[in-house]
């Protein structure tokens, strides 16, 4: 049954139809729990909030279906805005992104100038861009445009799926690089991942290993328990530094647990999505965990 709501809900992120009529119904049925709001000005004043309780964010301007040069570069142009009102309010703030939303499927030159144009602003304010990983067909595109990038740019980082097979030999490739590690959110084929929670998990494990002990800044992005307790014992174990790792969970989910983990003193980064565009993003967190489903219901009957 919950592999029947997780295809139902993915099925659905991908439909640009709903996604439009989303755009007019505004942050309802739900969704505001997962969502900071939708505009600039209400997604700083959320994350002044978390910084306030100890915990430290990234901003994600939420955007799918970019169909033309125009609304690439206006996305880009909302990144910048981001970076800019980040800078201004001071808040404790990274900026997160996706190469689809800057043009990656239209026309790579130009995805390419809106990375260095939102690099160049945030290497500016001394700030650090993460490019979001999508689904397996952008996979080596996202990881060689970041490879182009890192040879200009310092701040920027990207992240590594667990559930995919070629997972272990990119986290070799990317020895010294920031990676947010995840398990993977998105449907994929067996050929390329594993299908089984199990294999996943485990491989989850050996990836946070494999970049904890090559020195490398890692952010372990995940709302499981076992894998947040796999991370403490190794750090504890092989002494590395909290300064080394980082945790991440989303906002919305688990607020008690983040607040936790601040005040027992290790890094714990929210992702903190915001914007009109919010539709396939909430429909993948539905599919990631359908107990989620409940706060969907209870928001339509309070309406």
């Amino acid at each position: 049954m919950e592999t029947t709501m997780k295809n139902f809900f993915l099925f659905l992120s991908q439909n640009k139809s709903m996604n439009q009529a989303a755009k007019k119904w505004g942050l309802r049925f739900g969704a505001s729990r997962f969502v900071a709001g939708e505009t600039i000005r209400e997604a700083m004043q959320k994350v002044q909030n978390l910084n306030n309780q100890g915990l430290v964010c990234t901003l994600d301007h939420l955007g799918e279906f970019v169909f033309s040069r125009e609304e690439a570069i206006e996305s880009a142009d909302y990144c910048v805005k981001t970076l800019d009102a980040i800078h201004q309010t001071g808040v404790n703030s990274n900026l997160s992104l996706k190469l689809t939303q800057l043009g990656l499927d239209i026309d790579v030159d130009l995805c390419r100038q809106n990375m260095r144009r939102i690099l160049d602003t945030a290497k500016k304010y001394g700030n650090f861009v993460r490019i979001d990983m999508e689904d397996y067909s952008h996979c080596q595109q996202t990881l060689d445009l970041l490879a182009e990038l890192r040879r200009d740019y310092d701040n920027v980082g990207t992240v590594i799926q667990a559930y995919l097979y070629r997972t272990e030999k990119d986290i070799e490739d990317l020895k010294g690089v920031s990676l947010r590690l995840v398990k993977g959110a998105y449907k994929e084929s067996s050929e390329v991942a594993y299908p089984e929670k199990k294999d996943v998990d485990e491989n989850y494990k050996k990836i946070i290993k494999m970049h904890l002990l090559s020195g490398s800044y890692t952010a372990i992005a995940s709302h499981d328990d076992e894998i947040i307790e796999y991370t403490k014992r190794l750090a504890d174990k092989y002494s590395i530094p909290r300064e080394q790792f980082e945790f991440q969970m989303l906002y919305g989910i688990r607020t008690q647990s983040q607040i936790e983990l601040a005040q027992q003193g290790y890094k714990m980064r929210v992702y903190v999505p915001y914007g009109n565009d919010w539709y396939g993003y909430f429909m993948r967190r539905l599919a990631e965990r359908p107990a989620n489903v409940g706060f969907v219901l209870k928001g339509m009957v309070t309406k």
